[in-house]
């Protein structure tokens, strides 16, 4: 049976080498073809290029490859594998130097394009003009940034991204993919980064103008320090990183303020009614993206109610109950939970507020608390006795939760 070597390649290498818990582990195989792996009891399970399991570890293993580009857009690769490609071959078709190293199974590090120093510098480098036939890498290199937060982008991948760019390559990435790598850029340490580094390669503008026009529109100066609306998003992203917070409310949270790049000139740099056309803009790039349902319904929720939120603190009891019910709050209290979240945030994101306390969170769950003690079906019975039918029992709940509230936080009538 031929001799063949395997490598733990990728991901796992560089988290060692950076002294990260290595979550997972990709391994190639050098000089093997895939009836050898068969042979040897590899069970074949790719579709696109052999990829097969250990038998043992179960683990999957890859046949180094190369791969050249046949059409645009990021299927459009053609995959050779055989004994003779090299592990060299298989390194240099890789995103990043970080991530184009390897190492045997005496743990000696093999790095042939220089990834060991760009740990080192900090710095994400492409590993050869490969880079630029597969568009995905922009959101990857995106992705990795904001995970890496103090490494910076080498100039000349910054250069190879916009040439990319501007020769239509993003604009052949299918939604599916974008949203893949969003959704995890945004649950990075510091989704910022992300946002920074497609800015920088033009391809915000690409994929989500929306985001790209909030920079440099200014707003009042009193309630955002920080002026310009494309630095507060930045920074309200940060303190989802900071809070922990699902990716439901760090995507809301990137939507929550999409309609202040449309207001007119002579509106600035107060953007009244925003909120309506932050809603539906976030509609739009839900839709454009494939977000998944719990994402979109959150953002869109958060975009139209959080500036009421914000207010909440000078609100009655009956502009209270009001707020609960256009959230759903009753019947979907988990999301309304979340819907507050997003709007902690959105106050911290703001330049010298990031450590504000932000009571309206605690008064509304409170809210919802002492209104979801209600006997609904008691008031039901009541109102019904008294010969209510149809909207007047709805109504009947609802004075019910009135009284409740207005019981919990001492607030008499009027």
């Amino acid at each position: 049976m031929p001799q063949f070597q395997t490598y733990l390649v990728g991901g796992a290498v560089r988290d060692r080498l950076l002294g990260l818990p290595v979550q997972d582990r990709d391994w190639v195989v050098v000089g093997a073809s895939p009836q050898d792996l068969a042979a040897a009891g590899y069970q074949p399970v790719g579709k696109d290029f052999p990829v097969f399991l250990h038998p043992d570890t179960h683990e999957e293993v890859a046949l180094a490859r190369t791969e050249r580009k046949t059409a645009a857009g990021y299927h459009g690769f053609a995959f050779h594998t055989a004994p003779d490609v090299t592990l060299e071959q298989d390194l240099v078709r890789r995103d990043l130097t970080i991530n184009a190293m390897a190492e045997d199974d005496a743990g000696r590090v093999i790095d042939p394009y220089g990834g060991q120093r760009d740990l080192r510098d900090r710095v994400l480098r492409h590993v050869s003009p490969a880079f630029a036939e597969d568009p995905v890498r922009i959101l990857r290199l995106a992705r990795f940034a904001a995970r890496f937060a103090d490494f910076t982008v080498a100039p000349e991948t910054v250069g190879l991204m916009r040439a990319m760019v501007d020769a239509g390559e993003v604009d052949a990435l299918v939604p599916e993919r974008v949203w893949q790598e969003l959704s995890r850029g945004l649950m990075e340490h510091k989704p910022s980064r992300m946002i920074e580094v497609l800015r920088e390669a033009g391809a915000c503008a690409r994929l989500l103008p929306e985001v790209e026009a909030l920079f440099g529109v200014p707003q009042p100066e009193a309630h955002h320090p920080e002026v310009d609306t494309g630095v507060h998003l930045l920074m309200v992203l940060d303190q989802c990183a900071e809070q922990r917070a699902p990716l439901t409310v760090r995507y809301a949270c990137l939507c929550h303020d999409l309609g202040k790049g449309t207001t007119r000139k002579e509106d600035l740099p107060r953007h009244i009614g925003h909120e309506g056309r932050s809603e539906r803009l976030a509609r739009d790039v839900s839709a454009r993206c494939k977000v998944p349902t719990d994402c979109r319904e959150l953002a869109e929720l958060v975009a139209r109610e959080h500036t009421h939120v914000h207010q909440s603190l000078g609100f009655g009891p009956e502009a209270r109950l009001r707020l609960l019910e256009r959230c759903d709050a009753w019947r979907r209290p988990e999301r309304f939970a979340e819907l507050l979240w997003a709007c902690e945030c959105d106050a911290r994101g703001r330049l010298g507020l990031e450590a504000r306390d932000y009571p309206q969170r605690g008064r509304l769950l409170a809210d919802l608390a002492a209104t979801q003690a209600v006997d609904l079906a008691a008031a039901s019975a009541a109102a019904m006795a008294r010969g209510a039918k149809g909207a007047e029992i709805g109504k009947a709940v609802q004075a019910a939760r009135l009284k409740a509230l207005r019981s919990f936080t001492g607030e008499v009538s009027p």
